[in-house]
């Protein structure tokens, strides 16, 4: 989808699967450094805390904006992240 423009639909769902693959990285990071600032109680660890938090950030940025600006884009990974094929080969043989 790189080489072709795209409409305002397209646009919003790439920038939502974004968001999403933003998120994982992010969150993880973010409750990694919530343990991390509520279990010692020291100056230390609330800069490990933060410097935990920007990694999370800048490694969120990362992955999402070069899945973004692959040839397939956001929603292309995040469907086929989400896709189930063992249910669907379950659901296969329940129809026979």
């Amino acid at each position: 989808m790189k080489n072709q423009k795209r409409n305002i639909f397209e646009e919003t769902t790439e920038i939502i699967g974004w968001i999403e693959i933003f998120l994982s990285p992010f969150l993880i990071g973010l409750v990694l450094a919530t343990i991390i600032y509520f279990s010692f109680d020291s100056i230390f660890a609330t800069i490990i805390s933060i410097l935990i938090t920007i990694l999370g950030t800048l490694v969120g940025v990362k992955i999402a904006g070069k899945i973004y600006n692959s040839k397939e884009g956001t929603i292309h990974f995040v469907s086929r992240v989400s896709a189930s094929p063992e249910l669907d080969e379950e659901e296969n043989k329940i129809k026979k």
